[in-house]
């Protein structure tokens, strides 16, 4: 009986589909990967190199286990900001906003759990590099960056944590906020965009219609990632070796990269206070202002504050686009 508003912004509403596909791609083709892989320093490189290079189509499905994780990562960022701006986040959606968020957290956590898992060097000093930012946290980063690393440097340990969370802990996480999200979703209905008025729209079915279309959609990313996949497959690279000297041009994956970047540019200090540690406050307070958006973003009548909430959304979003290509320029 569910039903979808049909107006100018109901394209919009396909991206989250999309994300669930390619969730459920990430997890068909990692059950996949997982019965070759092997979760030891010893072996997971050659585990990962005989997938690619003896196991019948291997090297494909872990090019599209990569790809879909970061076309995952970017339909929901698409998402979260056409929630933005459609002002999906109103009353009585605060919970759809705060589960949606808190998937988006979870999505980021895999692709940063799951990029040492090859263990190769890109990943390994990568992930060193993550994992000392934590620690840069006043009071409870070294406590983080242990609990992280499962000792004080990235080893054997650390792989075997970044395993468990990557295979058992982040998705039942995922599971159990996507199934309230999508609970959330049916019990609240459609968004409407606030400049449309809800009685003068049109009603889709939301089965057989809506689902078909959402079908087609789905094929198109099939596509899409097929063709990344096979034409653009996923490197190896070389094996990790602790006592080598960090690649040159070091940087996390492109999800982090705008904040890297941000920290990069920022002096060694601001005054008595570490630049590091000022940066890092920074995204705390952004992160938690961003979580709170439906309290601040609406009036006590329950409208949206369009004009602060689009400008406030504009501005993250040019942040994110601009800090990333320089990121990877400089």
């Amino acid at each position: 009986h569910k039903r979808v508003p049909v107006h100018s912004a109901t394209r919009w509403y396909y991206f989250g589909g999309i994300t669930l596909f390619l969730f459920a791609i990430q997890i068909v083709t990692g059950i996949l990967l997982l019965l070759y892989y092997r979760p030891t320093v010893a072996e997971s490189f050659d585990s990962v190199r005989f997938i690619m290079t003896r196991v019948e189509f291997g090297w494909l499905i872990r090019s599209i286990h990569s790809w879909s994780a970061n076309l995952l990562i970017f339909t929901a960022f698409v998402h979260m900001f056409s929630v933005v701006f459609t002002h999906a986040y109103r009353k009585p959606r605060e919970l759809t906003w705060l589960t949606g968020i808190a998937s988006l957290g979870v999505m980021m956590g895999f692709g940063f759990s799951g990029y040492l898992l090859p263990w190769n060097q890109i990943s390994y000093f990568a992930t060193k590099v993550g994992t000392d930012m934590a620690a840069s946290m006043p009071v409870i980063g070294p406590a983080i960056a242990r609990f992280l690393r499962g000792g004080e440097d990235v080893a054997g340990a650390t792989l075997t944590r970044f395993f468990a969370f990557h295979v058992m802990i982040l998705p039942l996480a995922a599971v159990a906020l996507l199934m309230l999200h999508i609970f959330m979703i049916q019990k609240s209905g459609m968004s409407t965009p606030p400049w449309i008025s809800p009685s003068k729209v049109r009603q889709m079915k939301f089965f057989p219609n809506f689902f078909l279309r959402e079908m087609m959609f789905w094929y198109g990313t099939l596509a899409v990632l097929g063709a990344l996949a096979a034409i653009f497959p996923w490197e190896l690279g070389e094996k990790a070796d602790p006592f080598a000297s960090a690649p040159k041009g070091i940087r996390p994956e492109w999800y982090f990269l705008a904040q890297f970047y941000t920290l990069k540019l920022i002096p060694s200090h601001v005054g008595p206070i570490e630049g590091e540690l000022l940066g890092l406050f920074g995204f705390g307070l952004l992160a938690l202002a961003w979580i709170a958006l439906p309290f601040w973003g609406t009036r006590r009548d329950g409208s949206a504050r369009t004009r602060l909430v689009t400008g406030a959304g504009i501005f993250l979003a040019a942040y994110l686009v601009v800090f990333t290509i320089l990121g990877y320029v400089k």
